[in-house]
């Protein structure tokens, strides 16, 4: 089964002004439950969990599938036990959840469970939403563990995802589709990125 990865999140005023003031908070989340209604069904979806996300892909899983225990072969959930006081209640509908040790600190915990959540897998394809600094932190680890495999910064939904697609255009190496920036239908946008990589 083809494997793939999403990163992504709704970013937070507090945090950081730079991803929040070009984030479209409805384009997240409707790059999400697309991205969850293609890749469910045929693929496997990976993914951090992250509180404004979960919850998505959970109402989208459910409704492709009311078995959820069926669900371990097409989606799996990662989650660093340093924020575990917090895991939304969402998580309880996935039957694989992966609880990754927390380290010393949220940098250490966040690093260890971005680790483990990209290694010894074969992914066909990332793709990247909305997002902070997170976002770019796990683009630059795809990128470095699967060369061969395609990225796809959903730059209309703003965030680190825009920041990506800027930073692949000035790169040059592999540019970036242009649909990435300007088409808002994300359903057969990401079915047409990814057709080549997985049969969806």
């Amino acid at each position: 089964m083809v494997n793939i990865f999403l990163s992504a999140s709704i970013p937070q005023k507090e945090r950081d002004a730079k991803y929040f003031e070009t984030a479209d908070v409805i384009a997240i989340r409707d790059a999400v439950r697309a991205l969850a209604t293609a890749v469910i069904p045929k693929a496997h979806l990976y993914w951090g969990g992250h509180p404004s996300i979960t919850p998505l892909v959970r109402d989208i899983s459910l409704q492709l599938n009311k078995d959820v225990a069926s669900l371990r072969a097409h989606v799996t959930l990662y989650q660093s036990r340093f924020y575990e006081k917090n895991f939304p209640k969402d998580n309880l509908d996935f039957e694989d959840v992966q609880l990754i040790a927390a380290g010393p600190d949220k940098a250490t915990s966040d690093r260890l469970m971005r680790e483990a959540m990209l290694a010894g897998k074969k992914f066909a394809a990332g793709i990247f939403i909305g997002g902070m600094e997170g976002v770019e932190a796990e683009f630059d680890m795809f990128r470095e563990r699967y060369r061969n495999a395609p990225v796809f910064p959903v730059a209309s939904t703003g965030g680190g995802a825009k920041i990506l697609f800027e930073r692949m255009t000035k790169e040059q190496t592999q540019p970036p589709d242009p649909r990435l920036l300007t088409d808002y239908a994300y359903l057969s946008l990401l079915k047409d990125l990814l057709k080549p990589y997985a049969d969806l």
